[in-house]
């Protein structure tokens, strides 16, 4: 199976707590949320769930058919030298339905995130700036 994600990033992802996850509406109103998450990097995928999230605003917008999103983990590092670390993740999500959450207390609902697209900045050691690949085609 290809990785999706190397080394570095899923290390970075685990150590993390919390993502914004923006999706579309059908008619084209961009939402932007903080969200828990959980990498199964097996997979090469982002599961983001929440307490309710089958009635969420996000959910929805996927289940209805907008499931272009973009997921983004930052952090600042460096006050003094406006140093930032983090990842995009964009792709496509998929709706899911009864299934077993990731965190104690969540909804039995979850979006599965399937990149496409990652660009990482300060994640990767030895590479400076943005560094952008394509994980995998979008569908047609």
């Amino acid at each position: 199976m290809r990785m999706v994600f190397t080394d570095a990033e899923v290390a970075y992802l685990r150590e993390q707590p919390i993502g914004r996850l923006a999706t579309v509406s059908p008619d084209g109103i961009v939402q932007n949320n903080p969200v828990s998450f959980h990498l199964d990097a097996e997979l090469g995928v982002i599961d983001i769930g929440g307490h309710s999230m089958g009635v969420s605003k996000k959910f929805r917008n996927v289940e209805r058919g907008s499931n272009r999103v973009a997921f983004v983990v930052d952090e600042l590092i460096s006050v003094e030298r406006q140093q930032v670390r983090g990842i995009e993740i964009r792709g496509v999500a998929e709706a899911m339905r009864d299934q077993i959450p990731y965190l104690p207390g969540l909804s039995g609902e979850l979006l599965r995130v399937h990149p496409r697209l990652i660009f990482s900045w300060s994640v990767n050691p030895g590479t400076d700036g943005v560094q952008r690949r394509v994980v995998a085609e979008p569908p047609a």
